[in-house]
């Protein structure tokens, strides 16, 4: 049985300023910059049919693509740190999309995910780091932050049981295109309301 995730896929020209965070950290095992990316949605362990539904419930999501960029660092695991993570710019149009994929999994009778949604990209996983080196490794580096970029699509990985960080599969891609109006155009209903 796959293990499954909704993910946005971080751009080259993202990853580059991503990869110049590691080091500085002795306990951190780093991820490969080919692997980073936004977790939207964990799946879990699924079979091939439940598989199957999830793919066609996550081609019927539609919104539009949007610009997002990432900003500061930080960890998880206050009192014992277990991973640190760049930080997202706020986004209402990410969070829409998180939404409307975790409202269809829900309806596909999928278990919620435990955690609330934190918007991030994980950096390292670290292993009995000292909390004052973590410390030290985040106040050097608050100051973090990348050009916007497009989010064009979101994507289904699958990953095997591990203790994270890869490899991950690219299973299946979703564009973003904005969601259909009906027959008429915005707009164009109002054209003729000002003659």
């Amino acid at each position: 049985m796959p293990r499954l995730f909704t993910a946005l896929e971080i751009p080259r020209d993202a990853a580059l300023p991503l990869s110049f965070l590691r080091g500085g950290l002795p306990s951190a095992r780093w991820i490969d910059a080919e692997h980073y990316h936004l977790t939207l949605r964990f799946l879990g362990d699924v079979d091939a049919p439940t598989a199957d539904e999830i793919v066609a419930a996550l081609d019927r999501v539609a919104r539009a693509p949007f610009s997002l960029s990432l900003r500061g660092v930080g960890a998880f695991g206050s009192k014992k740190p277990h991973s640190v993570y760049a930080g997202v710019e706020p986004s209402t149009a990410l969070d829409q999309l998180q939404g409307d994929i975790d409202r269809s999994m829900k309806r596909l009778g999928l278990p919620c995910d435990a955690r609330k949604f934190v918007p991030h990209v994980t950096l390292a996983r670290l292993r009995q780091p000292k909390v004052e080196e973590v410390a030290r490794y985040l106040a050097g580096r608050g100051d973090f932050r990348t050009p916007s970029f497009t989010v064009g699509r979101f994507v289904l990985y699958s990953s095997r049981d591990s203790v994270g960080g890869g490899p991950y599969v690219l299973e299946e891609a979703f564009a973003l295109r904005a969601p259909r109006t009906g027959g008429v155009p915005i707009g164009a209903a109002f054209a003729g309301a000002e003659r």
